[in-house]
């Protein structure tokens, strides 16, 4: 018993602090402290990229040359289980029926298409054929083959996709024939509509033959190969013939852009502004990441807006299909060769791993351009830029695009409008909004901003891209 009670006594002893511990110090000591962190925030290169025009009207028109517009847009669906039907008012996109209003009779054309499904490796058209359906591409990838310039009768053409259309030759003439096979490259459902259903509609009404009227009396007009008002010029002549005589012919309803605006309201309690503003100032502080936050949204309406965003305003032409999944270098080669001066590619983080996985495959290697001190991944000496607005569609597909930029050389522009009351940064400012009865302090910030594409070949999008890495 007295060993015992000995160790307990020794123990305890022990137990006892000798020094002053760390959780008592640390009432006396200065924390150090980082400023207020946020997750979110990117390095919003659209944004850093694109010139800015200064808008001090706050709308922007857009003046261009006269164009004869022929649709090529793309049908919309509705789907209830297996059965697909066509959107009636979207018919308006096929060429002959562009601005046709008659929703009594979209309705019953769109009621005349007929569904089916097909399977990966059928054709569809055949080279020579008489064209006599109108067939739209409810899912599914088709391409267009067609013969070469060095006779390969396996080159293709081009590649149709969900929404898109051919064969409206048919709507016009019985004697047109197909210039391509059309061979489907996936499974996927199309709906046609045979030429006699629409030509038996077209001789009960009125309405729809003065619109077919119009369209050809449009077409016959004289135009360049992008479907603008011809500039008649005469060139390699000798002698004194005599000139032609033109003009250049404007759109009579130039397309305006008003800006946009983001906005919150900013609130700090007085209490807090007056006793907790050391050694950071807390508003400068709330501030600070609220600004982050709108520019992160500006970025993300510049992509994503219906009205104006770059994904909704690409124009269809400039609009092509993977060939096959992932992006590939031919991908990405035709993209580029489809306009001029392109400045740089906007794409999603897993859709620049999916290029890079491709461009591994084939042994390939691009080198990285440097921008303003950042290695920045490239093609053709074009930069590959991150940006994590551009959706992924169902965690599978996405998109990228590739831009000409500035207005010397018509491409894509931001628009903002700077000298602001209360301006914070450019097309940004900070209106003081009072004290409310409650001591909180309120202030308004608000960024303006919108942007705009030119001429259509400014933007182009590489749509359909599958960035799920394959399992190998």
């Amino acid at each position: 018993m007295t060993v015992d009670a000995g160790i307990d006594a020794q123990s305890d002893a022990s137990a006892e602090p000798t020094a002053l511990g760390t959780a008592a110090a640390k009432n006396l000591a200065t924390t150090t402290k980082t400023p207020p962190q946020m997750q979110g925030i990117t390095s919003r290169w659209l944004l850093r990229m694109l010139p800015w025009v200064q808008v001090s009207g706050g709308t922007y028109r857009v003046n261009r040359r006269l164009s004869y517009a022929t649709g090529r847009g793309r049908l919309s669906f509705a789907q209830t289980g297996a059965e697909t039907r066509i959107v009636p008012p979207s018919l308006a996109e096929l060429p002959p029926l562009r601005g046709f209003g008659e929703d009594a009779l979209l309705t019953e054309l769109a009621s005349r298409f007929t569904q089916r499904d097909f399977a990966a490796g059928e054709v569809i058209a055949e080279y020579g054929e008489v064209v006599d359906h109108v067939l739209v591409i409810a899912h599914g990838k088709v391409q267009k083959v067609g013969t070469g310039k060095f006779g390969d009768s396996a080159a293709v053409l081009g590649v149709l996709a969900n929404g898109d259309h051919f064969g409206d030759e048919a709507l016009l003439r019985d004697d047109a024939l197909w210039e391509y096979t059309a061979k489907a490259a996936t499974a996927g459902t199309l709906l046609s509509l045979p030429r006699q259903a629409f030509t038996d509609l077209v001789g009960r009404s009125p309405e729809l033959r003065a619109q077919l009227s119009a369209f050809e009396a449009a077409g016959a007009a004289a135009q360049d190969k992008h479907g603008q008002a011809a500039i008649e010029l005469a060139a390699g002549h000798d002698g004194e013939p005599e000139l032609p005589g033109t003009f250049v012919d404007y759109e009579l309803a130039p397309r305006e852009y008003e800006l946009s605006v983001a906005q919150t309201k900013l609130q700090v309690h007085t209490r807090v502004a007056d006793l907790y503003n050391q050694p950071m100032n807390q508003i400068e502080q709330q501030l600070k990441l609220t600004v982050e936050a709108l520019r992160e949204r500006q970025e993300h309406e510049m992509i994503n807006n219906p009205e104006f965003g770059l994904l909704a305003n690409a124009d269809y032409e400039q609009r092509i299909h993977t060939h096959g999944g992932p992006p590939t270098p031919d991908d990405m080669d035709e993209l580029l060769a489809r306009r001029r001066g392109n400045k740089f590619f906007l794409a999603h983080p897993r859709a620049i791993a999916a290029f890079g996985r491709e461009c591994n495959r084939r042994g390939l290697y691009p080198e990285d351009v440097d921008v303003a001190g950042n290695r920045i991944p490239a093609w053709r000496g074009v930069p590959i830029f991150p940006c994590n607005k551009i959706p992924v569609n169902g965690g599978h597909t996405s998109s990228i695009l590739v831009m000409r930029t500035g207005e010397d050389d018509q491409g894509v522009v931001g628009l903002h409008q700077t000298g602001l009351p209360d301006e914070y940064e450019p097309g940004l400012s900070v209106r003081f909004m009072g004290i409310n009865e409650r001591a909180v302090i309120q202030y308004l910030v608000s960024a303006y901003y919108s942007c705009a594409v030119l001429v259509p070949d400014a933007l182009g999008v590489l749509e359909n891209v599958e960035v799920a890495r394959p399992r190998d």
